[in-house]
């Protein structure tokens, strides 16, 4: 009977420890769930936007609207959750456009002549600009792998319109045509829904962003209206670019107002928090990352900086290069990106209370399209014919 009674109570014991053990794996699985960077004391929020869509004036709405605004100015990114969006979609634009840079040649469908805004951009064409200055005030431990003299990106890219066109604009290049490549019938419905989920996504977060900096709500929407929005995936060859450290899109910041990733097929992406540190990027599924561009950085007078970011192989990324190979899987990582932008004749320069002799001083007064063409100059996109 005592033993009977010694092995009932030392499993009960074990039972319970068991219980303990898994109640804590399963709260460590939900906080990690909830942070989107690997930091230990560095959490990215995740932003719900369902409550501000439903009520901008509820009490929920309100919480959700503080982050958007903590996030902005201290990391300079936030993730979001749309309930307008759904990981098929994302599956379904990058399914299509693994094939597109399967077999493209890069040329007929380029239009160098429109600054490569439109159409696609071949491999080894953008060149990021020289952020020297800035990579040598980084700890050595959060320095980026791009030289200091920059080469050009062996990524690829295919810019498309997605929004309303101005009737009139100073800017025709920035503003131009679309391009379909004809194997694909389903080109344009398919890119039209997921550029405009994402655009829609960031026309309510910048609604969002507006009510946390205390400025009118439409304020940088009305800045938005008409501005040449594209749809920008990127795709990089990993049967040729395969090594670890490999850099596909070398250290530097979006030129325009918001940049919207959906969840990548391989790993790779690292951005840069305002404090310098360097963190990999991890998108749960059905979420949607935003950073901001040069633009934010220009209407808050720097209260929000551009965020700086580096697409790199890693360890991480070769071993699902590995898998992908194993399963007959595409070797392109496609990366399901939109520039949000302000409208190319709207004149950029610190909105309400972000404008100070000093922040006027920084960042005087000039049209979006201007800044634009000046930042393409930089990045060797600029020249062409109509320049």
């Amino acid at each position: 009977l005592i033993i009977r009674t010694s092995v009932f109570i030392l499993i009960m014991f074990l039972a319970r420890h068991q219980s303990k053990r898994l109640l804590t794996g399963a709260r460590l699985s939900l906080n990690n769930y909830s942070r989107a960077f690997s930091q230990s004391d560095t959490e990215i929020p995740i932003v719900d936007m369902t409550p501000f869509m439903e009520d901008p004036t509820s009490e929920a709405s309100k919480v959700e609207v503080k982050k958007v605004a903590e996030a902005f100015h201290k990391f300079g990114v936030v993730v979001i959750k749309d309930p307008r969006v759904d990981e098929q979609h994302n599956d379904e634009f990058v399914d299509m456009l693994e094939k597109y840079f399967e077999v493209s040649d890069g040329k007929r469908d380029a239009r160098p002549e429109h600054h490569y805004q439109v159409g696609v951009t071949p491999s080894n064409t953008e060149v990021p600009r020289n952020h020297s200055e800035t990579m040598a005030k980084l700890a050595d431990s959060e320095k980026p792998l791009t030289a200091v003299e920059p080469e050009a990106d062996p990524k690829w890219r295919f810019f498309w319109r997605i929004g309303s066109k101005p009737e009139k604009t100073k800017y025709p290049s920035l503003n131009a045509d679309p391009v379909i490549p004809e194997e694909f019938p389903e080109w344009s419905e398919t890119m039209d829904m997921w550029g405009t989920k994402m655009l829609s996504a960031l026309h309510t977060l910048a609604g969002m962003t507006a009510v946390g900096f205390n400025l009118p709500p439409n304020s940088i929407q009305d800045l938005m209206n008409c501005g040449p929005h594209l749809l920008a995936p990127t795709g990089s060859d990993f049967n040729t670019y395969n090594k670890v450290n490999t850099v596909l899109a070398g250290y530097h910041y979006d030129l325009n107002f918001m940049t919207i990733h959906g969840k990548s097929r391989y790993p790779g992406l690292y951005v840069w928090l305002r404090d310098g540190r360097r963190v990999p990027v991890k998108v749960p599924t059905g979420h949607l990352i935003v950073q901001a561009g040069k633009q934010f950085e220009y209407l808050t007078g720097g209260h929000v900086l551009a965020g700086f970011h580096e697409v790199v192989i890693n360890d991480a990324t070769v071993q699902t290069i590995e898998t992908r190979k194993n399963e007959g899987k595409s070797l392109w990582r496609v990366s399901s990106t939109l520039f949000g932008h302000i409208a190319s004749d709207n004149t950029l320069e610190p909105l309400g209370h972000f404008s100070t002799e000093e922040t006027k001083q920084k960042y005087p007064p000039m049209d979006a399209g201007q800044q634009v063409q000046a930042e393409l100059d930089a990045i060797a996109l600029g020249n062409s014919p109509q320049k």
